[in-house]
């Protein structure tokens, strides 16, 4: 007779946390931060609501939560399988066809963006994750740059925060569209000299 395997607590509370986190993700997609109710993200992963305070003592713990697991599935896109010197293109590339194969994350960005002009505390938890991001696109640009697939000029702080602007920019709902998404990114690798190729494209 097979024995059971035991469950290791750790592991089932860990479990019933990103429950928990992906249920507030889910409502804040469908209905921003006013349609998040903590009872209603409680049920629908069948605890009652002093189990959610277990693990989420405020809203806004739950809501940060829920930023750090936004911002996973963008650091997702830095696992690159385009070879030496194309981290770059294959980033922007990557964050792109996430944008478009999950539009809640899109929706969630652009309102936790909204909501960090009103919320002193989450616009705090927000600007440390974008001096993050900046962070990892001066490490992409320092890189192209040495290999020689992009201009030395192009590796700054300026250039690192236009990247940044522009992919946020993607997350709001009028450039959503697969269509000004699309121009925006390739008008971006264009300034940028990324062919599709991985190749500097020609310069005037």
């Amino acid at each position: 007779m097979a024995r059971a395997v035991a469950r290791q607590p750790g592991a089932v509370s860990e479990k019933r946390r990103e429950e928990l986190v992906l249920a507030a993700y889910r409502e804040i997609a469908a209905s921003g931060f006013e349609g998040l109710r903590t009872r209603e993200v409680a049920a629908e992963v069948g605890v009652n609501i002093a189990t959610l305070h277990y693990y989420f003592p405020t809203k806004e713990t739950l809501i940060h939560a829920v930023l750090d697991h936004a911002m996973g599935r963008f650091r997702s896109t830095l696992t690159f399988k385009s070879g030496p010197g194309n981290e770059l293109r294959s980033y922007l590339r990557s964050v792109r066809t996430l944008l478009l194969e999950e539009p809640e994350l899109g929706a969630v960005m652009a309102e936790l963006a909204l909501r960090s002009v009103r919320d002193e505390s989450i616009g705090r938890f927000m600007n440390e994750m974008y001096d993050v991001w900046h962070a990892t696109m001066r490490g992409l640009l320092r890189r192209a740059v040495r290999e020689g697939k992009l201009r030395r000029e192009l590796d700054s702080d300026a250039v690192a925060a236009l990247i940044v602007a522009t992919i946020t920019a993607m997350t709001l709902p009028v450039m959503r569209d697969a269509r000004r998404g699309d121009q925006a990114l390739r008008q971006l690798e264009k300034w940028l000299g990324i062919s599709v190729a991985g190749k500097t494209q020609a310069t005037d």
